[in-house]
């Protein structure tokens, strides 16, 4: 819904409104859904989701169930750090040898799963002055990235142990197919990887002391995943995973909404056409809005012709292709739509909802994409209470 003083002399054009109370509502929805003993590495990659990743941590890092936060890049970890977020950090995917020394500087935990990236960390680390943090990435059946759970595998694990500026502080693995009704594929990971750790703990003497392998999927429908920590990415944002998700499992609520307002109303004679390559021609008199978001805004191309906006509480199907900064709707059946009106591209207005689920589904995308590609010209306005807590202007940081 959107929020009444939203200031939008401000934010005409377009403007992406995060609801913080709802991140938190749907962090105690996980934190009830979860084992006592389990807590959440919420997941702040792509700038999380699209939804900004320092705004977000610094809205959930007081809750105690609130472990730390997974990310993609050293840029990213350093990010955090840099604006105060204390609590761990991981990399998810491989970090590159020149970022090595300031990562363990500021304790940030590296995912490791090549031999030579344990003798440059080690290196790394002595240079530093302190042991340098890592979590083991298996790979269960992805084959994405991370050591097989064979000899080979096993291998690697001796040699960190044997390292002594690598600490061994996790080990985890992720699933390829939690998301899906069948879940025969993601507990035959889950199987593989409790094997593996077995045998390290009982040939090695090794204890690890944080497991994970819970994703988003594998928390809604996968209790017997939840270990050390979960890893929530899409649901913290109240997203769904791709699948058939039973949303009766966890209320979850859709954080970000996207709003822009009517630049242009005009009237379209029989026989005109309507934008680039006039792939729409009208065959009676209508009357057509023009909006000023487009594909250099993330908003999918994909929806020319296909999706729609919300308009004074109705539908305002795409008339022809989406440009890269404006696109045209039809507003025939809207009664007395005029420049300035309010327009919804991702949310509620009135009956009406349009979700990202709905826009990934039509532009051949999936929700989580969709959100992530969201550009950095759209500002991000996060309000809490009612109320803006804060803005993000376009191209800031």
């Amino acid at each position: 819904m959107k929020t009444q003083n939203i200031r939008e002399c401000e934010f005409q054009r377009v403007y992406a409104q995060i609801d913080l109370d709802v991140i938190r509502n749907n962090v105690m929805c996980m934190k009830e859904h979860i084992n006592p003993h389990t807590r959440i590495m919420a997941v702040l990659k792509t700038d999380a989701y699209g939804h900004g990743c320092i705004p977000i941590a610094k809205c959930i890092d007081a809750f105690e169930c609130i472990y730390g936060y997974g990310v993609a890049s050293a840029e990213e970890a350093l990010i955090l750090r840099n604006e105060g977020i204390t609590k761990p950090i991981l990399i998810l995917g491989y970090s590159f040898s020149y970022s090595y020394e300031p990562l363990i500087r500021e304790d940030i935990c590296l995912t490791v799963f090549r031999e030579d990236t344990l003798l440059q960390l080690s290196e790394a680390a002595g240079k530093v002055g302190r042991k340098a943090k890592i979590h083991i990435k298996v790979d269960t059946g992805m084959s994405r990235i991370g050591i097989p759970a064979d000899d080979r595998g096993f291998m690697l694990i001796q040699k960190a142990m044997e390292m002594e500026n690598i600490c061994i502080e996790g080990i985890f693995t992720h699933f390829a197919k939690a998301d899906e009704r069948d879940k025969t594929d993601a507990l035959h990971q889950l199987t593989v990887f409790q094997d593996f750790l077995q045998r390290i703990e009982s040939e090695l003497g090794l204890h690890i002391p944080i497991k994970h392998c819970g994703n988003s999927a594998a928390i809604l429908e996968m209790p017997s995943t939840q270990m050390d920590i979960v890893r929530p990415g899409a649901i913290l944002y109240g997203l769904w995973p791709s699948g058939e998700p039973n949303p009766e499992i966890m209320k979850l609520k859709p954080a970000l909404s996207l709003h822009s307002h009517v630049i242009f109303v005009k009237d379209l004679h029989k026989g005109q056409s309507v934008s680039y390559g006039g792939t729409f021609t009208a065959e009676k008199e209508m009357r057509i809005a023009t909006i000023p978001v487009g594909y250099g805004d993330g908003y999918p191309r994909m929806l020319s012709g296909k999706g729609h906006v919300l308009i004074r509480g109705q539908k305002a199907p795409i008339l022809g292709r989406v440009c890269m900064d404006q696109f045209m709707v039809d507003v025939t059946e809207i009664d007395d739509v005029t420049e300035g009106d309010h327009v919804t591209l991702i949310g509620t207005d009135g009956a009406e909802q349009i979700t990202a689920e709905f826009l990934g589904e039509l532009s051949g995308r999936f929700n989580y994409e969709l959100v992530c590609c969201l550009g950095k010209r759209i500002p991000r306005v996060y309000v809490s209470g009612g109320n803006i807590s804060a803005v993000r202007a376009p191209y800031e940081a």
